[in-house]
């Protein structure tokens, strides 16, 4: 077993099984079914995510799959002394210096596209938005570009 297969069943291990076989169709069941699938995803979120004590400074991993190859990239954001009517700037350090679309420290140029919609969205957007409608899309323009112009390599094809 190889150390990518150990850290992977380990992944696993702690993401909660679910109990209930049911679908939409099932309507009660469905109802108990879908409690499972959040404190499934609640767990697997927790379990991925790292932050400061206060929850105020965040770390953690970011991929975008590319030709059947997955990159994998550190990310940290702060959470803003303003938020939520501000919203966080993500930094992929590694990435720092690679692309325009990046400001110094690695921040993720976010500010013509995302940064209007989350104005327009305060305060029902958080977190989750941020990487879904933020994060990205930035990575499905970003990362394709950045491979194609030889810039970052996949990690397999370095070695």
């Amino acid at each position: 077993v190889t150390n990518r297969a150990t850290r992977i069943c380990s992944a696993v291990s702690e993401i909660p099984v679910l109990k209930t076989n049911a679908g939409p169709r099932d309507r009660e069941l469905w109802v108990q079914r879908l409690k499972e699938e959040y404190q499934s995803l609640i767990r697997y979120v927790e379990n991925n995510k790292n932050s400061n004590k206060e929850g105020t400074r965040w770390f953690g991993k970011c991929w975008y799959i590319h030709d059947l190859l997955k990159y994998e990239f550190d990310i940290e954001f702060d959470i803003p002394i303003t938020y939520p009517t501000t919203a966080p700037e993500i930094a992929v350090p590694e990435l720092d210096g690679k692309t325009a679309k990046m400001y110094r420290g690695g921040k993720t140029c976010l500010t013509d596209h995302f940064k209007p919609l989350w104005a327009r969205n305060v305060p029902k957007f958080g977190l989750a938005h941020l990487m879904a409608l933020g994060l990205g899309p930035w990575l499905a323009v970003e990362i394709p570009d950045l491979i194609q112009k030889g810039v970052i390599q996949h990690k397999e094809k370095c070695n």
